[in-house]
């Protein structure tokens, strides 16, 4: 037995305008605006690039060669395959690390500062730790092999399958692929496929657990029968930011809707992945059926924030409007007192006791204001909502 290759891979929302910056940026003939020279030049540096070509295979698609032998090819959806073809059963572990270590150090940092301004990446997303499924590419392999192999790694075995051209035992980080017909490229393909249908769905089950914790987030707000009225701002705070963390994400999951049909015309539509479809090419339909849930689950949630919002203003305007009544009652009651005061002399005369009558009157009111002031923070209004059971989401 041989281990011919090992590939690692990921998906993220992109387009053939992306894919233009990316080549221009590897080619060191430009890439996005108002980026720092200097930067893009260290992270070119840093991808050691030897070879590098551009084509079109049902999609448009970049690919380069690293000195230390990786094969890096980038889609214009956003999928990306690394390789390493360097590798034996003795350091199979070290060549696995090799290619993830060139992919999170080397290529990802430069992806990422290369699409750093604009719409920025919810923190949520942004700090999720990724896991990779890893290909194993080998060479006339018995079955026993392949299986001691999946031992050594995950242990369960998920699924397997075979065709006169491979066999693949899949288990949950790990593909161990076996191939009968020297044709690489179509377990390249089928290599790809996997990648975005499992990145698609991983992208899907991190936002439906997102949702889960900013409903709770929340829930928490609401949950408050009664609130001081110097917590409303507090409050009103974190519902904004809940509410801009929603509408990025929204914006995220409304771009896949996008991606799904295109791949899979193009999975449909080749040959060399015919007998695969025949096992997973329903997973392109549920894929698209979890979208749609995911979807109508994330409208559900920005509507639910939008009404939390909605209370916290109209209380944070109650707040307001009895500030501005309790400010006039002060002010008035210091003119009524000025005004007493010209009635009960002609004219008026500057004495020592007229300016520490003014000063106890200016003093009275501004108690006053801060008095009435204390009050209405310590004083609670009451957070009115419709009280549901909890079910399972």
């Amino acid at each position: 037995m041989k281990i011919s290759s090992v590939y690692v891979g990921g998906w993220f929302q992109r387009t053939m305008l992306q894919l233009s910056e990316v080549y221009d940026f590897l080619r060191g003939t430009g890439g996005v605006i108002n980026l720092n020279e200097k930067k893009l030049q260290e992270h070119r540096d840093a991808l050691e690039i030897e070879e590098l070509d551009y084509g079109v295979s049902g999609e448009e698609y970049l690919e380069f060669t690293s000195k230390q032998g990786i094969r890096v090819k980038i889609f214009e959806d956003g999928l990306i395959t690394l390789r390493n073809s360097n590798v034996t059963t003795d350091t199979l572990s070290l060549d696995i690390k090799k290619v993830q270590d060139y992919y999170e150090t080397k290529l990802s940092p430069a992806i990422n500062y290369l699409f750093s301004l604009g719409a920025p990446v919810p923190k949520e997303l942004a700090n999720i730790e990724n896991v990779y499924p890893y290909f194993i590419v080998l060479d006339k392999a018995a079955k026993k092999e392949m299986e001691a192999l999946l031992e050594q790694t995950d242990k369960q075995k998920y699924f397997e399958f075979d065709n006169d051209k491979y066999d693949v035992l899949r288990g949950d980080k790990y593909y161990f692929i076996n191939n009968k017909s020297k044709k690489l490229d179509e377990i390249e393909r089928y290599i790809e496929e996997q990648v975005f249908i499992r990145e698609f769905k991983g992208q899907m089950h991190r936002y439906l657990n997102i949702h889960r914790i900013l409903w709770e987030r929340i829930d928490d707000v609401k949950a408050h029968k009664m609130v001081k009225g110097s917590e409303i701002v507090k409050f009103a705070t974190k519902l904004e930011a809940y509410a801009k963390t929603i509408t990025l994400i929204d914006g995220r999951i409304k771009q896949m809707s996008t991606y799904l049909p295109t791949r899979e015309k193009i999975a449909k539509s080749d040959k060399e992945l015919a007998e695969f479809l025949v096992i997973s090419g329903y997973r392109y339909e549920t894929l698209a059926d979890t979208l749609k849930y995911v979807t109508y689950l994330w409208e559900m949630t920005k509507n639910y924030v939008g009404s939390a919002q909605k209370q916290f203003d109209e209380l944070k305007s109650d707040v307001t409007s009895k500030s501005v009544n309790t400010l006039t009652i002060v002010t008035s009651m210091s003119a009524g007192a000025a005004i007493l005061g010209l009635f009960q002399q002609s004219a008026p005369k500057f004495t020592w006791f007229g300016a520490v009558y003014f000063f106890v009157l200016a003093l009275i009111g501004w108690g006053s204001n801060k008095l009435l002031r204390a009050i209405s923070k310590r004083q609670k209004y009451d957070v009115t909502d419709v009280e549901y059971e909890k079910n399972i989401r």
